[in-house]
């Protein structure tokens, strides 16, 4: 897997009209998390595991990765680093995840 390097980004410079209309809402936090992949185990394996294992996941390494707000998923995107953290490039935001 090969990882892009991209800018470090923050908000949008130009937010979708419903945004301004949130008012203070507009500064409630949410947990945004990205999800490689995942798999399934039985507890027994979940229980047995040690350092050095390695799991595959249900995913390519070439596939997007899954954006996901309290565990809702909102978008898809990319893997960067930037310097030396990583970082999501969004390439789809799915509909109604703005609602």
């Amino acid at each position: 897997m090969t990882i892009e390097q991209g800018p470090l980004q923050g908000q949008p410079t130009m937010p979708p009209g419903d945004v301004a209309g949130l008012g203070m809402f507009g500064a409630i936090s949410v947990r945004l998390a990205v999800e490689v992949g995942g798999i399934r185990l039985k507890l027994a394996d979940v229980l047995a595991m040690a350092p050095g294992q390695v799991h595959v996941l249900d995913r390519r390494v070439d596939q997007p990765v899954d954006v996901l707000i309290s565990e809702r998923l909102v978008a898809r995107g990319e893997i960067v680093a930037v310097g030396d953290k990583f970082g999501v490039r969004l390439t789809e935001v799915l509909p109604g995840s703005a609602q």
